[in-house]
């Protein structure tokens, strides 16, 4: 061991304080890791204590410290002032000659294990003592330097990294969170190059970001060096890969988001330090494609895993894939620091409290809300004229705006994803942002009155006006017991991780149709006779579906993706699925539907539901809708769903729906699978004995019950003011269905709009000796309280 280098195969997390957070965690997992497959290039750093010598030996630390004396970081042009003084000073110091000795001959050793100088180039990464802590990240504060290539651009690159100890935002940074800046020091990491230039490379958590749900994997990828993505200059694709099912080596992989991926980040022809790499357009053809496998992605997540179970706790890991062997290679594993650390006790959720028009939409950062007038920022020397309480518009996110961002209202960008250095300090600061929008600075202009909301699911939205919001916080320790289970209705898989936080036993209604709308948005028969639709509409079709294998591929694999998502959100709890219940007016709504759907007068009593399901004209893309399901339960493991059939209109149908399932693969009590009949229609209340001879049990939907029982159109502002559940008529239908369940011994529950609307109405329920309510999300915490403290609520 030398005083100024070690090897990255000498130090660990207990190295912390002799070479940073980022070259220590580096050192542990090439010590600790590589028995489990995870490949970390090699290399070596400079020790903190090297760092102070640099600095003693030009006598640099009494001018530093009388450059920061007295100054106040909130005036961003004197930050800029001071902090390009000491810059400069570090730059234009010289090494101690034993530091350029040592660095020199390590540099010789490294060059020589990998073929000589002309064959690799090298990362020079900053690794500051207080850098990578599980309570401050310091992300993105000091810089790296890739494609160094010739000892003296590696000895300018070192010094550039001490320099950048005193980048502006990193001054501010650690004024904000309390750290003393003499008491800092910085280490340089010198390791070989993976040419994922050629190849792809991004960002991985072992949470969720945005909900601290700890049971999935978020992986971020492009093409290219992961610089871009973490200085947020690209877009890029996201996957969701589930622990349970990749750690019983079943495919994993909940959700598939295709990110533009408009730039890539790739050697450039300078190589002085700091101009080694540029920004280029990546081909059209590739944007449209996922940047990564699936192999790959489930690859990832599995190194990610052995990661987290090393550190024992949730992680930010930096990856890359080599263009040239096609190894896939950790780059940097430091403690996430903001989602880990909230209360398991305590919910705070925002949500809108009025509509408004949305001027740009993103991706959502932070799950708050926040609204003021925009300020779009240009260039760092605009700074100075941003207000407390103004909404930060730039084009990009970037470390560089620290100094203002704990000001803003909120943050929106152009371009960015949700694993930049930026997006990371906005959840630190707690400041909603929505990044990727594509066009924020065109749309928004400077004045303009927004409210930003990340409230909503994993987009974010810039609405015109400031809207109403409300905070609600929800004490989870002291919940108190029910008498009933209380489920959610859950359609948007987006919202699923977030919603799974509420109190719950499980997803008594998840809709099909929400689904297909959302994540699909193309009629299953447009999809598959794509060759006779219309130019216009093919090539709308083809635009979607281009990182699939085919249009079949496209609609099964989506489709399961947000079924799966849902199931895994709140596993083990039971997740209700309810096959596709779309009318044929709302079919043809979607791309390439008018063709297929017949005109229906009242499509609210036609064809739908089970006789659908049941159409020989309607049959290949029901099998489409069962391989989805079948996938997810059988193939990924999500036991946890069952199957909901809505609008059996008749014995035989139940006969016939049943038997088409089997057909399928979801045989009604195999693999534990049950099915459950929605009982919506006064005959299958009428008949309640004979249908359960098929199903597990009943959902009740007491909309179309209510609907059907008064004979009136639920969606007609004429009659609508008689629409109402408590309907004596309507109760004893209901009840005919709860007693006779009871008394099979099958499950019975609701999941229409009733209990969430009326508080006698769920009471009545619950005296009837139903198994379950589900409900609307924001009504489950005060129906459970309501629930839980009625001692006039006896079963």
């Amino acid at each position: 061991m030398s005083e100024n280098i070690l090897w990255f195969s000498e130090i660990g997390l207990k190295d912390l304080g002799r070479v940073g957070g980022k070259n220590a965690s580096l050192g542990e997992m090439v010590q600790n890791l590589a028995s489990a497959g995870v490949k970390v290039p090699d290399g070596f750093a400079t020790t903190a204590d090297a760092y102070r010598r640099f600095l003693a030996y030009s006598n640099l630390e009494q001018t530093i410290e009388d450059l920061l004396t007295g100054l106040d970081v909130e005036n961003v042009t004197d930050l800029a002032i001071r902090g390009r003084k000491i810059r400069a000073l570090v730059r234009d110091a010289p090494l101690p000659p034993e530091l350029e000795a040592g660095v020199s001959s390590s540099y010789d050793i490294l060059v020589g294990e990998h073929g000589g100088s002309g064959m690799v180039s090298w990362a020079v990464r900053s690794s500051a003592t207080a850098e990578d802590l599980p309570d401050a990240s310091f992300a993105g504060q000091q810089e790296t330097f890739l494609n160094v290539t010739g000892i003296e651009n590696i000895i300018q690159a070192i010094k550039d990294v001490f320099a950048s100890l005193y980048n502006d935002r990193a001054i501010a940074y650690r004024v904000h969170h309390r750290f003393t800046h003499a008491d800092i020091a910085i280490s340089a990491g010198i390791q070989r190059m993976v040419r994922s230039d050629v190849g792809a490379s991004g960002v991985m958590f072992t949470m969720d970001t945005e909900t601290g749900f700890d049971e999935a994997v978020l992986i971020t990828s492009s093409y290219g060096l992961g610089e871009a993505i973490v200085q947020g200059a690209v877009n890029p694709d996201e996957f969701y890969v589930y622990k349970p099912s990749l750690r019983a080596g079943r495919p994993a992989i909940l959700k598939r988001g295709l990110g533009e991926k408009a730039l890539q980040m790739v050697y450039s022809a300078d190589a002085n330090a700091g101009h080694t790499i540029e920004l280029t357009d990546v081909q059209p053809a590739l944007r449209g494609r996922f940047s990564i496998t699936d192999s790959e992605v489930e690859q990832l997540a599995a190194h990610a895993l052995s990661i987290e179970a090393h550190y024992g706790r949730p992680m930010d890991i930096e990856w890359g894939k080599d263009g040239t062997d096609g190894q896939l290679y950790i780059l940097q594993a430091r403690p996430e620091t903001v989602e880990s650390r909230k209360s398991a006790h305590q919910l705070r959720r925002y949500r809108l409290q009025e509509s408004g028009t949305v001027l740009c939409e993103g991706r959502a950062i932070g799950q708050r809300i926040g609204a003021g007038p925009v300020r779009v920022l240009t260039s760092l020397e605009q700074m100075a004229d941003f207000n407390t309480g103004d909404v930060l518009v730039a084009d990009m996110t970037d470390p560089d705006w620290e100094p203002i961002m704990k000001r803003a209202a909120a943050i929106v960008t152009n371009r960015g994803g949700r694993t930049c250095h930026a997006a990371i300090i906005a959840r630190e600061l707690g400041i909603p942002a929505v990044v990727g929008t594509r066009d924020a600075t065109s749309v928004l202009t400077d004045g303009m009155d927004i409210t930003v909301s990340c409230a909503e699911g994993d987009a974010g939205f810039a609405y015109e006006g400031i809207l109403k919001f409300a905070i609600e916080e929800t004490e989870l320790l002291h919940m108190p017991e029910v008498p009933v289970r209380v489920m959610m209705n859950v359609g948007t898989p987006e919202q699923a991780f977030s919603f799974a936080a509420l109190p719950n036993h499980g997803v008594g209604l998840a809709r099909l149709e929400f689904i297909i709308n959302r994540q699909i948005g193309i009629h299953p028969k447009a999809l598959l006779h794509l060759d006779e639709q219309p130019a216009t509409v093919r090539a709308e079709i083809r635009a979607r579906i281009g990182a699939y294998e085919s249009p079949r591929d496209f609609y099964v694999k989506r489709l399961a993706e947000g079924i799966a998502t849902l199931a895994a959100a709140f596993a083990p709890e039971p997740v209700i699925v309810r096959l596709s219940d779309f009318k044929s007016n709302e079919y043809a709504n979607l791309i390439g539907g008018a063709a297929y759907e017949p005109h229906e007068e009242n499509p609210m009593i036609g064809f739908r539901g089970a006789s659908r399901y049941l159409a020989p004209s309607f049959r290949e893309c029901f099998d489409m809708e069962c391989e989805a399901l079948a996938f997810v339960r059988n193939q990924m493991g999500l036991t946890n769903i069952k199957i909901m059939v809505p609008f059996v209109r008749t014995l035989d149908e139940a006969r016939r729906v049943i038997k088409l399932l089997a057909e399928n693969g979801l045989r009604r009590g195999e693999n534990g699978l049950e099915i459950i009949m929605m009982c919506e229609l006064p005959a299958n209340a009428l008949l309640a004995h004979e249908f359960l001879d098929y199903f597990d049990g009943f959902s009740i939907g007491s909309n179309d019950m209510t609907q059907l029982a008064l004979g009136l159109d639920r969606d007609s502002a004429i009659v609508s003011a008689d629409f109402d559940e408590r309907n004596p008529a309507v109760k004893k239908l209901l009840t005919m269905a709860i007693q006779t369940c009871k008394a099979r011994g099958k499950y019975v529950g609701i999941c229409g709009q009733g209990p969430s609307d009326y508080d006698d109405f769920a009471e009545w329920l619950v005296r009837q000796g139903i198994d379950s309510v589900s409900l609307n999300p924001d009504t489950v915490v005060d129906t459970w309280h309501r629930l839980g403290v009625r001692d006039a609520i006896t079963v």
